[in-house]
C-alpha cells in the first residue's frame, strides 16, 4: 500500500504533462491518494487507487486494473532528465517565440 498526502494543490489528476493533450482536474491540498498492489496469481497484480479530495469531489472515487506479466515486455531504467532531448527542443521553441530572443 502507498498512502500519499501533503499535496501542494498545484498539480492535476489525470494529466499527461509529456504530451499536454490531457488536461486534468486540479487538486487541492486536501488530496489523499491510496494505492494498493495485490498479487492475484503468478502473472497478475491487481492495482487499485482511491482518490479522495473533499475540496474537489463530492465523494472519493476508485480505479482498478490488472497489471499482467508479459515475458516479451522489457522494462528499462527511466530518468526523466537523462537523455531528454525534448526538453532542449521545448526551451528553444519557447525562446524563438520570445521577442527579446530575436
Amino acid at each position: 500500500m502507498v498512502d500519499t498526502t501533503n499535496f501542494n494543490g498545484k498539480g492535476m489528476i489525470a494529466t499527461s504533462a509529456a504530451t499536454a493533450r490531457i488536461r486534468g482536474i486540479h487538486e487541492s491540498e486536501a488530496l489523499h491518494v491510496v494505492e494498493r498492489f495485490r498479487r492475484t496469481d503468478a502473472n497478475t497484480i491487481s492495482y487499485e487507487v482511491t482518490v479522495d479530495d473533499p475540496n474537489v469531489y463530492s465523494a472519493p472515487w476508485k480505479v482498478s486494473m490488472p497489471l499482467t506479466r508479459d515475458a516479451k515486455y522489457l522494462i528499462y531504467e527511466y530518468a526523466c532528465h537523462e537523455g531528454n532531448y525534448a526538453m532542449g527542443d521545448i526551451l528553444r521553441a519557447g525562446r524563438a517565440k520570445d521577442p527579446e530572443a530575436k
